[in-house]
């Protein structure tokens, strides 16, 4: 079966105002790119060239101006699919049943930047055959995140921003999925912020006995407040530096 490619770039991006009260947080820039472009090249690097972007809000329009039908990425089909609100990740994933059909995803959020890329990840993902996959890395702020409980090597819970983690393993926003997570969103509750929780899908998968986890190389860091905005600009701007020479572009 193909893999199909998921980037959510919904929500309100409210820890980022005034900047979201003109646009979409994704489409702020992470140094000289927009940094919805960061997730889909993860998923191109991982070999996946049938994307769809989940977006919301007024500025969703500027997301087609920007990205077109993907071919500057590679794509063989880039999809878009909009939400009303901000009724969380899971509530975003489910607006992707159409696009992905009865194929396996890897699904990445929005302002998730690596820097590593998730192929070798995404294979042993499609070698497990089904089920779940998340990754993990340590954080030192794991209170802001979906922490990860592990004994012997293993995810035995994961809590939801938890105010005393029971470790430093943050779950990063890159999950991958058998077709089995449509049924497991239908079944879910929503928490006591209105949500549909991503956590409480990756639960089910753990207590399905389902869920695989690995920890990633590299670093990561998403992009939702402004110290990590700028944090995530830094490391960037190091990357590419060093790709070019250690020279200014």
């Amino acid at each position: 079966m193909a893999l199909k490619g998921v980037v959510l770039a919904g929500g309100m991006g409210s820890r980022l105002f005034p900047l979201t009260k003109v646009t979409n947080k994704h489409l702020l820039p992470i140094y000289d790119e927009p940094m919805v472009y960061y997730p889909i090249r993860a998923l191109v690097e991982a070999g996946i060239r049938d994307i769809m972007v989940v977006t919301g809000g007024e500025s969703a329009g500027d997301f087609l101006k920007l990205l077109g039908n993907g071919k500057a990425f590679g794509l063989d089909h880039l999809e878009y699919g909009y939400q009303e609100g901000a009724g969380g990740i899971a509530e975003a994933l489910g607006l992707t049943r159409y696009f992905v059909g009865s194929d396996p995803m890897v699904v990445v959020l929005g302002d998730n930047i690596l820097e590593k890329p998730i192929d070798g990840a995404v294979r042993r993902f499609r070698n497990q055959g089904g089920g779940a996959r998340i990754l993990l890395k340590r954080v030192p702020d794991p209170g802001r995140f979906g922490v990860a409980d592990l004994r012997e090597g293993r995810v035995v819970g994961i809590e939801e921003k938890p105010k005393n983690p029971r470790s430093d393993l943050a779950v990063i926003g890159v999950y991958m999925y058998d077709n089995s997570v449509y049924e497991i969103v239908d079944g879910l509750d929503r928490s006591a912020r209105g949500e549909l929780e991503i956590t409480d899908v990756n639960n089910a998968y753990l207590r399905r006995g389902e869920l695989h986890a690995e920890e990633i190389e590299g670093w990561w860091t998403d992009a939702g407040t402004f110290e990590s905005l700028w944090h995530a600009a830094q490391l960037v701007h190091a990357q590419k530096t060093r790709k070019a020479g250690g020279k200014e572009g």
